[in-house]
């Protein structure tokens, strides 16, 4: 059982007298991150390459941040890690520099599920003489079907990209599964993960993705991305650096004008947070790094079903609500980001009112503009959005049910 106390006192914004459900548009931050973010602007705040101490210093401590991360991921090797501004810019970066391997004809995958981040880098890719074909949700079960995946998939298929958790939906997609599939058809697969690896552990080996990004500031972290690529697929792009900088650059060539230094090192209080969760939790320390993110996440997975079984409960029970996603609470089939419509409210009427309570929720499309339209919701003014973590308490979910109450 997670002891909700101890995982309270680590985020600071959790002192005020707010209740945040709006998880996936932005978590709150580890006072361990800012803490980092301090340290290094404050001691070590100079350019890296340098014969002096403290950039010395400073290149090793990035280094380290990054072999941390590779870790975090089970990259198999530290250069397989690129850092970005942001999942939506690595995205792009990613979209520019392997196209220039492709031909005018050949295909690109992408679902209508998708958060526009990994979908219009691809779809501009038409200006270019880039096929692109849609992975269209099954408007009945709400889910992507592989079956539908192979019909669309063939000798021309370069790419699919698919998120691995829906930040609409909730729903969590077998991404080790369709990565079985792309590769039996030739094809790369690039994952979009932000939805996800607030609530579960990442394994990009286990999932076999050639190419996988999120986003830190929905992990409790700063406004900084993270792209994962296998060190074989990485070396073949294209530098987008300098002309000096060459293809084996890597993963510098991918991070035009360098990465950010210290919102880079403060990754590292995330890293240790699960460290000491774990610590925390449980007994045993002589098990590796990857066993206790396992049992980390394992526990936090359970919490978190906990709080979305209050709110699903008794949405389902309410004849006028709609959830959009599973109605499950289901650990293994979704995360806690909850999506509903009300039959004779629109969205925004029901977030504006829940406003007054001093809680955070949010309504809109939430860049999923595609399934937005592909449901008909825009009406309503998209969906309703309650997205949970960890850190949310049973006590937190219950007092937002007693206000739909009043306004349903």
């Amino acid at each position: 059982m997670i002891d909700i106390e101890f995982v309270r006192n680590q985020f600071p914004a959790l002192e005020r007298d707010f209740i945040f459900m709006d998880n996936a548009g932005g978590s709150q931050v580890l006072s361990k991150v800012a803490e980092r973010i301090s340290g290094y602007l404050l001691h070590h705040n100079v350019q890296l390459g340098a014969s002096y101490k403290v950039s010395e210093e400073a290149g090793k401590k990035l280094k380290y941040a990054t072999s941390r991360i590779a870790e975090l991921v089970n990259a198999s090797r530290d250069e397989e890690i690129v850092i970005g501004s942001s999942t939506t810019m690595l995205m792009r970066i990613l979209s520019i520099s392997i196209s220039k391997q492709w031909k005018k004809g050949d295909e690109v995958i992408v679902t209508n599920t998708d958060h526009e981040a990994n979908v219009s880098p691809w779809m501009d890719l038409k200006e270019k003489g880039i096929e692109v074909r849609i992975w269209k949700v099954n408007p009945e079960t709400l889910e992507l079907e592989i079956s539908d995946l192979r019909k669309l998939m063939n000798s021309r298929t370069k790419l699919v990209a698919v998120t691995h958790a829906s930040n609409v939906l909730g729903t969590i997609n077998p991404i080790k599964k369709i990565s079985k599939e792309v590769h039996k058809a030739g094809a790369l697969i690039c994952v979009d993960g932000v939805a996800y690896a607030p609530h579960r552990k990442v394994d990009v080996q286990e999932l076999d993705a050639d190419f996988y990004t999120f986003s830190w500031y929905k992990t409790y972290g700063p406004h900084l991305a993270v792209m994962y690529g296998k060190y074989n697929k990485l070396v073949k792009l294209e530098s987008l650096n300098h002309y000096f900088i060459g293809k084996k650059e890597v993963p510098y060539k991918l991070q035009p004008g360098n990465f950010n230094f210290e919102l880079t090192y403060s990754t590292l209080g995330i890293i240790e947070y699960y460290e000491e969760f774990y610590r925390h939790h449980f007994n045993s320390k002589s098990i590796s790094f990857s066993e206790k993110l396992t049992e980390t996440f394992e526990t936090i997975a359970s919490h978190e079903e906990k709080l979305a079984t209050i709110l699903l409960e008794y949405l389902n029970d309410v004849p006028d609500v709609k959830i959009i996603g599973s109605t499950r609470p289901d650990a293994l089939v979704r995360v806690p980001t909850i999506s509903f419509i009300h039959k004779g409210l629109r969205s925004d009427e029901i977030v504006e009112k829940v406003d007054a309570h001093r809680i955070g929720i949010r309504f809109g499309d939430f860049y999923a503009k595609k399934l937005i339209k592909a449901l008909d919701l825009q009406a309503k003014n998209g969906v309703v959005r309650v997205s949970l973590v960890h850190y949310n308490t049973l006590q937190e979910v219950n007092k937002l049910v007693g206000i739909f109450k009043q306004i349903f």
